[in-house]
């Protein structure tokens, strides 16, 4: 049972088996958790926003086009409903103390770890959301323009565009990182 596509799956659950949807948690709680950890950059609202994701999804099964595939509708749920939740949270935690401490925060972390990967992460967080994700979703997930196009709610060819820019912003945020980290040797 757990080898069958999604689409069977979601035949099935649509014509009364209701049970067979927690596969479809199983199989895809951890990149939806993942796509909304990276938008509102906390473990406990992303946990939540992916359940909610889940919920929506199931409540909405009826609407889903099966002639799509089920991970990328999910996912497109998953970031709507993050950036929702982000946008709610902006505004009851615009104060200067969050963003002061969010600099020393990165600040300390930019001085204890040396690696690559930390890196990559300090100049993704420079990015917007949306940037963020589309750099996510095409290099880490490997998903096709076409797809992330599905997710974001964008035209491709935005997609494209969107994800050429955001990788000069990267290159450029971490070469102003690397700039930072040599002046301070």
């Amino acid at each position: 049972m757990h080898k069958q596509n999604d689409s069977i799956l979601v035949n099935r659950i649509i014509k009364g088996e209701q049970h067979l949807f927690n596969i479809l948690i199983e199989r895809h709680k951890k990149y939806a958790f993942n796509i909304a950890l990276k938008i509102l950059d906390n473990a406990e609202d992303a946990e939540e926003v992916a359940h909610d994701s889940f919920i929506k999804a199931y409540k909405n099964l009826h609407k889903f086009n099966q002639e799509a595939k089920f991970s990328t509708w999910l996912y497109r749920i998953t970031f709507n409903t993050s950036i929702t939740a982000k946008r709610k949270q902006k505004h009851k935690n615009e104060e200067i103390d969050d963003a002061k401490h969010d600099f020393q925060q990165a600040e300390a972390n930019l001085l204890e770890k040396k690696d690559q990967k930390h890196y990559i992460n300090l100049a993704l967080k420079q990015l917007s959301d949306v940037d963020q994700t589309i750099i996510s979703l095409f290099y880490l997930k490997e998903f096709s323009l076409e797809e992330i196009a599905d997710i974001t709610n964008m035209d491709a060819n935005n997609v494209k565009v969107k994800l050429h820019r955001a990788r000069k912003k990267m290159a450029k945020e971490m070469q102003n990182i690397l700039k930072g980290e040599a002046l301070n040797l």
